[in-house]
């Protein structure tokens, strides 16, 4: 595959390369491979579409991007010591370029530029390099896009139309010699801005005010206004072609001038190093360890917390889709945390597939069957699912509370929250965490600005609207939401977390599981009507512990308040009052007190007193009295009740609504069935039929497997062999060149039988049941009832062919599929 002239296309010097360099571009640039190129042209037209080369350019680290930009600027085609001059400049020293800094680019570009070979951004041998030309336009300079490194276009590229007197004046200013070749004053031009001793003779003849307006313009944005009058300065700029105009009011500092007043660097500051890694803090990897630990526990009860409060039916979903302010703000307040981290653990449940739609008319979330499965893993178990949802998710919940492009505001479990750089960012943050000694907490900043360095923040040209700056955001909140989750701990990246980034889940639950507290299996019941946890509780317990009692404040320890509200709650399960006693008194390390089982009896005896059903609703009780009394009450004007019977009232207001009523009130109602029974609530009854996680949504097509590669290398060495054999005429009806071959039957078999008698290859036209024409070099092998069975050059298989579907064969000049 090697040649021996320069190539003098991209698809040549493609061409060249071997398998394994082929499989590199398509594996690093994988837009390529949908579909699989027919053949090297195909592979190379695609290479240089547009759409393709901007996202292969930002994917660039910022030290690459910088070549690119140069080549941009340099001669087309450039030499190489041209190329590392534009990067480290001519060697005048003017106080900001540093001799250890060129020694650095000299070691880092042959790498940079082989990252843009191997990417197909640059093509020829060191003498010629040529960027393609898609790069060079989308990173040149022009009035409405500036280049990247800030430099206008060339003396030729900003004086053409000019007229040749005007070009007579400049020459004669500049003390250049006259010409009436306008090419010719253009090169003279040019020449006396690219030659340092004559350009630092006209300079120092400058106006210091002229120089001081070279000064603004030397950097970029090259482009300067002027009026109709110039100033002197200006007009001393201008009549040496040091301005060249662009529009009436607009000038230009040509690229030649801005290089010899840079010292020959197309940078300002060239970047061939990755920043460093600033650390914040040194911290002892255990306490790093049960810092995470103790969040990453707190992580899973606060999941466990915020879908037990959406047992008996979640919040109802918007209509644009989504979770509405008031809602989100009800869990915050339920969680006892700020909405946007909220908002973070609601979107991780539904990111782990804990949270759905329950698809009804009415729709609302409410937890799916996994919740149920979930939570019967162990506390190491379940961590380990939050957080390997985490790091997939595209949901990115730091964006609640903001806008989209059309100024709606984005909600929780909204549509349009899937950013498909989310998990790169975070990945690439927690790799540069791992790549750090155990303990070891960076400063923000820096983290950020290495970040910046891999995927710099480019042009308008190039960037996507606002990828760059969002990546930062991502990256930041990567940073606070890996505290959150348990992650990281108090800036460092946990032992566990390591294990769980090399792929190992098993080996990140053992690591966790130490540091983990066992769960108790009692309380300590105080006089005050509360119970303390002094741990995480054993399942039955806490469930039953959180049907008769209301959670205080929660912590190293969680505080259980008593309410008569609170045992209602449990005597409405199903729970006597007996089995209140029993629970409490073996389950409590302290004597159940009095108070509390005064309060458990005096609300069991008024428990199911009053009966409500439905009439709309109805109230009955035995005791007249009760009902007299409601009926004299002010407050149950509003539940429009009248007495039936004695012991009877009925309501307008659904039952539900009564039963609220009427606690408010201060009574202790149970509802009944049809039969008269007392209906037992319990909760976590509703659930989603079963529902699968999200998809994340993918940052273009995804990485190909070595398999797929191999097979996508061989199809396009095999369909180029096809697209450029040399074959032999067969006839006044033998194809033209890239066109399908065209022979008649009798031809088709006569050719293809004496191919599979001496185990020739041909090559032949092929049209498929869809009607799809392609080339193909096929080796016969056997040729019977119809169809010839081939070895197939382009599939790298063996396949059968129908003769009728073959448009024409033709023999190869020489054995060229090898």
């Amino acid at each position: 595959m090697g040649m021996t002239t320069p190539p003098r296309t991209l698809a040549e010097a493609l061409r060249a390369r071997d398998d394994e360099s082929l499989a590199g571009l398509l594996r690093a640039r994988p837009d390529l491979l949908t579909p699989v190129p027919g053949d090297i042209t195909q592979l190379a037209t695609r290479a240089g579409t547009r759409a393709s080369v901007v996202r292969a350019l930002e994917h660039l680290d910022r030290f690459a991007l910088q070549t690119a930009e140069a080549l941009a600027v340099a001669p087309d085609p450039a030499p190489y010591d041209i190329l590392l001059g534009l990067l480290t400049g001519d060697g005048r020293d003017d106080g900001e370029h540093r001799d250890d800094a060129g020694a650095a680019i000299v070691a880092a570009l042959p790498g940079a530029l082989g990252t843009l070979r191997e990417q197909a951004l640059v093509w020829g041998e060191n003498d010629r390099l040529r960027l393609v030309r898609t790069a060079r336009e989308l990173l040149s300079p022009s009035p409405q896009h500036p280049s990247p490194t800030g430099l206008g276009p060339t003396v030729a590229e900003a004086t053409a139309g000019m007229s040749p007197g005007r070009l007579q004046e400049i020459l004669t200013a500049a003390g250049l010699p006259a010409t009436h070749d306008p090419v010719s004053a253009v090169g003279a031009l040019s020449a006396l801005f690219t030659d340092r001793t004559r350009m630092g003779e006209l300079l120092d003849t400058a106006p210091v005010e002229a120089l001081s307006v070279l000064d603004r313009l030397v950097w970029g944005p090259p482009y300067g206004e002027v009026t109709p009058n110039p100033t002197p300065p200006v007009k001393w700029l201008r009549d040496r072609g040091l301005l060249l105009p662009v529009s009436t009011r607009t000038v230009v500092l040509p690229r030649e001038a801005a290089l010899h007043l840079r010292a020959g660097r197309a940078h300002r500051v060239p970047e061939p190093q990755p920043p460093t890694l600033a650390t914040a803090a040194e911290r002892d990897p255990q306490a790093v360890d049960s810092a995470a630990a103790g969040q990453a526990f707190l992580a899973v009860s606060t999941v466990e917390e915020l879908l037990k409060s959406w047992n008996g039916g979640g919040p109802a979903i918007l209509r644009a889709g989504g979770l509405s302010v008031r809602e989100l703000k009800k869990a915050a307040a339920t969680l006892d945390v700020s909405e946007p981290v909220a908002a973070f653990w609601i979107e991780l449940a539904y990111a782990a597939g804990l949270l759905a739609s329950d698809g009804e008319a009415d729709e609302r979330y409410a937890p799916t069957p996994a919740y149920d499965e979930w939570t019967e893993l162990s506390a190491q178990d379940r961590w380990v699912d939050l957080a390997s949802a985490w790091l997939a998710a595209t949901r990115t919940s730091g964006l609640v509370g903001g806008q989209d492009a059309k100024g709606r505001a984005l909600s929780a479990l909204g549509p349009e929250l899937d950013r498909s750089a989310a998990p790169e960012v975070r990945h690439r943050v927690l790799a540069l965490l791992a790549a750090l000694p155990p303990g070891t907490a960076p400063e923000p900043e820096s983290l950020l600005a290495r970040l910046r360095w891999e995927r710099p923040l480019r042009g308008a040209s190039v960037s996507a609207g606002d990828t760059t700056d969002l990546r930062s955001r991502i990256a930041l909140w990567t940073l606070n939401e890996s505290e959150l989750l348990g992650i990281t701990g108090r800036g460092a990246l946990a032992s566990q977390t390591r294990a769980l980034l090399s792929g190992g889940r098993a080996e990140a639950a053992a690591r966790l599981a130490p540091l983990i507290p066992e769960p108790l299996d009692h309380v300590l019941l105080q006089a005050d009507l509360t119970a303390v946890a002094p741990g995480p509780l054993e399942r039955p317990l806490a469930d039953m512990l959180s049907a008769l009692a209301d959670i205080e404040s929660k912590g190293g320890a969680t505080v259980y308040r008593f309410t008569p509200g609170s045992v209602r709650r449990a005597l409405d399960a199903g729970q006597s009052a007996a089995d209140l006693h029993a629970f409490l008194a073996a389950h409590s390390r302290t004597p159940v007190p009095q108070p509390l089982s005064y309060l458990i009896d005096d609300v069991s005896r008024r428990h199911g007193h009053l009966r409500i059903g439905a009439a709309s609703s109805y109230v009955r009780c035995d005791d007249e009295a009760v009902l007299n009394e409601i009926l004299a009450d002010k407050r149950s004007a509003t539940l429009r009740l009248r007495r039936l019977a004695p012991t009877a009232l009925a309501a307008q207001i659904d039952p539900a609504s009564l039963l609220d009523g009427l606690r408010e009130m201060g009574y202790a109602p149970a509802a009944e069935s049809a039969e008269g029974d007392v209906l037992i609530t319990r909760a976590g009854a509703v659930r989603t039929p079963p529902r699968t996680a999200p998809v994340p949504v993918p940052e273009g097509p995804p990485l190909p497997d070595p398999t797929l590669l191999g097979a996508a290398v061989r199809a396009i060495r095999a369909g180029d062999t096809a697209a450029t054999v040399v074959h032999k005429e067969t006839g006044p009806s033998a194809s033209a060149a890239g066109a399908l071959p065209r022979t008649t039957s009798a031809e088709t078999l006569v050719t293809v039988q004496a191919a599979a008698m001496t185990g020739s290859a041909i090559w032949i036209g092929y049209v498929n049941a869809e009607g799809a024409a392609s080339q193909r070099v096929i080796a016969p092998v056997r040729v019977e009832g119809g169809y010839v069975t081939a070895y197939d050059h382009t599939a790298d298989e063996v396949r059968t062919y129908p003769l009728h579907r073959i448009t024409g064969v033709a023999e190869l000049a020489d054995d060229q599929t090898a």
